[in-house]
This record gives C-alpha cells, sequence and structure tokens, in this order.
C-alpha cells in the first residue's frame, strides 16, 4: 500500500512510513508481542496521547501495526506488528546497532 505522494526510491519510502520522533520507538516497543495502549505510553515516555493513537493509525493505515479489538466488557484493544512490521524492524535493526556503537559510545 503506497501512500499519496510517497516517492519511489527505497529510502525515501522507508522514511515516509516512520518518519516523526516517535514511530521507531513504537515500532521497537511492539517488536515481539502485542501490547494495549496504556503500556505504550508507558513504554514512551514522554509521548501524548494524541501523537500515540496518530502514529498508531498512520502504521496501521501503511500496513506495519494490526489493531484487535476484542469483544469483551471492559473494551480491549491490542496493537501488534503485521509481516510487514516484522520485516521493518528486522530491517531498522542494523541501523540501531550503528547508533549504538557510533553516536551512543561518542557521548
Amino acid at each position: 500500500m503506497e501512500r499519496p505522494g510517497a516517492r519511489h526510491c527505497g529510502i525515501d519510502a522507508v522514511m515516509d512510513v516512520i518518519a516523526g520522533r516517535w514511530k521507531p520507538s513504537i515500532l521497537w516497543a511492539l517488536d515481539g508481542r502485542a501490547r494495549r495502549f496504556g503500556e505504550l505510553r508507558r513504554l514512551l515516555p514522554g509521548i501524548t496521547e494524541k501523537v500515540l493513537a496518530s502514529s498508531l493509525r498512520e502504521l496501521e493505515a501503511d500496513g506495519i501495526v494490526h489493531r484487535e479489538v476484542y469483544d469483551e466488557v471492559p473494551p480491549r484493544v491490542e496493537y501488534s506488528l503485521t509481516l510487514r512490521g516484522v520485516s521493518l524492524n528486522e530491517a531498522l535493526r542494523p541501523l540501531g546497532e550503528w547508533g549504538q556503537r557510533h553516536l551512543v559510545n561518542a557521548r
């Protein structure tokens, strides 16, 4: 699924999907397991509810995140990575390792 206005360069396409301060952190928080909205808020100190909700909606629209609504009382909603999201996290992992080696250790 391509966003309107997405460029055709691979790096541009990726950056379009993960653009913003919080999306890579959301992907990291969802790595390996589903989480509820409140869990994500606790794992990402400093993110507002509005930004988290908006980012999750955009990631869902891009096919990166799956939103599962359970029919129970009280309602429960969980977010998880799709196969596309898992593959994106795998692609981002070397960038995170690069950052650990070159940026974090330089401080």
